[in-house]
């Protein structure tokens, strides 16, 4: 399966997203999830991730001008991006960018690690003790928090997109709600603009990273099941890394197509899809 230009789908682009958002058909894609570098010093082989600030925001500028062409008009674009504890502008700067080309429909909170303590919640009976769960790196010194979370914006080019907000809702904590109003009659509610996603890490310096910067697989595939699984025929990620996106799709059994101008990250996430492929058929 190709688009008019013949540029394949169901596979990752070994080119520049630039480049390969411009050979795509105006309007053919449904959902766009993506996270580009954050421009703090990643050290990435095929990609420098310290650019002057104005530099970078410009290139991020210009996919968001690029996307928007491939994007149809009630499509949904997922733009996962964080900071650094010394430079908490970043991402906000990204999205005064977007700003001028799409409209900011929501802001998701990824969280990745999340400490609640038993006497903040009330009587909550599955909580019976503090907990604290998920993983975050270590910030040292006294001026900065270790920083347990980052952003999603979500993009639309009105802000009028309805959103599958069931498909990835949770049940309800009061079971009495049920019925209580009209659309309450199902036990499960809106999940909320919060998302606890905790992500895998190394065991020790010894392991090797496939990648220095993903996020987990179920980060796309809960933002592709929120825009409409029924209405997404057609994901795009343009820094596809090691193919978490595609693996969402793979799962979700709908087309995508990426980029990434790193052919090891290519290598890796090709393995990735044939594991799950062996696992699930």
């Amino acid at each position: 399966m190709a688009t008019k230009n013949s540029l394949e789908l169901n596979k990752i682009h070994n080119i520049d997203c630039l480049a390969g958002m411009g050979m795509l058909d105006c309007g053919m894609v449904d959902v766009i999830v993506t996270s580009p570098p954050y421009n703090i010093g990643i050290d990435y082989s095929k990609y420098e991730d310290s650019l002057p600030r104005e530099n970078y925001l410009d290139w991020m500028e210009n996919i968001a001008i690029a996307s928007k062409k491939t994007l149809n008009d009630n499509g949904s674009f997922f733009l996962n991006i964080g900071n650094k504890p010394s430079d908490t502008w970043i991402a906000f700067d990204v999205a005064s960018r977007f700003r001028k080309h799409y409209v900011l429909q929501n802001i998701l909170y990824w969280v990745k690690s999340i400490a609640i303590e038993r006497s903040s919640v009330g009587n909550y009976p599955g909580i019976l003790t503090d907990i604290a769960v998920g993983h975050f790196k270590p910030i040292g010194g006294n001026r900065f928090l270790n920083d347990c979370m980052e952003y999603i914006f979500h993009f639309t080019k009105t802000g009028y997109v309805e959103l599958d907000r069931l498909a990835i809702g949770v049940k309800y904590q009061d079971k009495s709600n049920i019925g209580r109003w009209k659309k309450a009659t199902q036990d499960k509610r809106c999940r909320g603009n919060v998302w606890f996603i905790p992500y895998k890490t190394i065991k020790s310096r010894d392991d090797q990273r496939p990648h220095p910067a993903t996020f987990p697989d179920l980060l796309p595939e809960m933002c592709i099941r929120l825009h409409g699984l029924s209405k997404t025929k057609m994901v795009m990620d343009p820094f596809m890394g090691i193919g978490s996106t595609a693996l969402a799709c793979q799962r979700l059994g709908v087309d995508y197509i990426g980029f990434e101008i790193d052919e090891s990250y290519i290598l890796e996430a090709e393995r990735r899809m044939s594991q799950k492929r062996l696992i699930y058929g």
